[in-house]
């Protein structure tokens, strides 16, 4: 077995990984936030020792190993491609093959005595346990929901309790993943922010000045006139996160458009406020646009959960972005069509 590739782990995180984590929270490095495939040593295991099998995605192996304090175990790391066990599973990386092919690239049987191997449970939708056992000889043990349950499972001799299978995304879970979203909305604000600055210079709103319309002026429409952009912005990320049990029906891309549409009879209704013109065409434009956006982020957000599968969650993509596509297009083209008129 000395010729046995094994990393050493440990469940004390450091001041890096700490950091790191805080970042791929805010989205920054989130793409190469990885750890070497293979199969770790955590403590001084030994070959009766249980087999952990998780995705190289680091923020997914600190938050196992952090939860493993005084435990000697080994931990088989699957090449994911950097993506946490349940978008993994939906994707095909945490998969039947790839474990297959871990474990015989670990030398596995010659490593343990016994022929279990320890999966996490949102890692199901991926794997084939069968074929797993029929290719390897390991048998596959489904794990609890949550990898701080991990140490009292092992305790119940591999046993989960019914608590240590239910899915829960509470308020606090919700929230967790909203700073990778929201970092994702931020990068398309200055695009709108270019676009309003153009309606506003090509032919500005009356402002009482015939001609003395300067760039000053333009610049502070435009902020003002983005601002109920960036509020659908926030119903989309934040909102969302929030309110999602309390918002009717399952599609969140409809659940997007219930909080769209909410906000954006307000700003119809106070549309001087907002510095837009008097002219129903650019009102109701920035309308449907607040829909449009509140409801793309919403439906974005479903790829964070687990209350839609991954069979779910392409269907609902299907059939919602094509109707964004369409209300976002009509409401340019209102917008078109008053600069024409003017």
């Amino acid at each position: 077995m000395s010729d046995i590739h094994i990393m050493k782990a440990t469940s004390e995180l450091n001041r890096k990984d700490q950091t790191g984590a805080i970042k791929v929270r805010l989205g920054v490095g989130r793409n190469g936030y990885t750890v070497e495939p293979g199969l770790y040593a955590l403590g001084v295991p030994d070959p009766s020792s249980p087999v952990l099998v998780t995705a190289n995605y680091k923020l997914t192996f600190d938050t196992l190993r952090k939860n493993l304090k005084g435990l000697h175990l080994w931990i088989l790391v699957l090449d994911t491609k950097g993506i946490n066990v349940w978008c993994a599973a939906g994707k095909g990386t945490f998969g039947t093959n790839e474990v297959i092919h871990r474990i015989k690239a670990a030398r596995l049987e010659e490593v343990v005595l016994h022929r279990n191997i320890i999966l996490p449970q949102l890692g199901a939708p991926g794997v084939k346990g069968f074929e797993v056992t029929k290719a390897t000889g390991f048998k596959v043990v489904y794990g609890p929901i949550r990898a701080e349950d991990i140490p009292a499972f092992l305790a119940n001799n591999n046993k989960a309790t019914k608590e240590m299978r239910r899915v829960t995304f509470t308020l606090k879970e919700r929230l967790m993943v909203v700073p990778v979203e929201v970092q994702y909305a931020i990068k398309l604000l200055p695009a709108l922010f270019v676009l309003l600055l153009l309606f506003n210079i090509i032919k500005p709103p009356q402002t009482g000045i015939e001609n003395g319309y300067m760039w000053s002026g333009a610049l502070k429409t435009s902020f003002v006139q983005l601002v109920p952009h960036m509020v659908a912005f926030l119903l989309g990320t934040f909102g969302i996160a929030a309110l999602l049990p309390y918002i009717p029906g399952k599609s969140f891309a409809l659940k997007g458009v219930l909080l769209g549409a909410i906000w954006s009879l307000f700003v119809i209704r106070y549309a001087p406020v907002f510095s837009y013109p008097d002219s129903h065409l650019v009102v109701w434009a920035h309308g449907l646009l607040a829909v449009s956006i509140t409801s793309f982020f919403s439906l974005n957000f479903t790829g964070s959960t687990t209350f839609t599968s991954p069979s779910g969650v392409q269907k609902e993509t299907v059939v919602a972005i094509p109707i964004m596509a369409v209300t976002t297009f009509v409401g340019l083209v209102m917008l078109i069509v008053f600069k024409i008129q003017m």
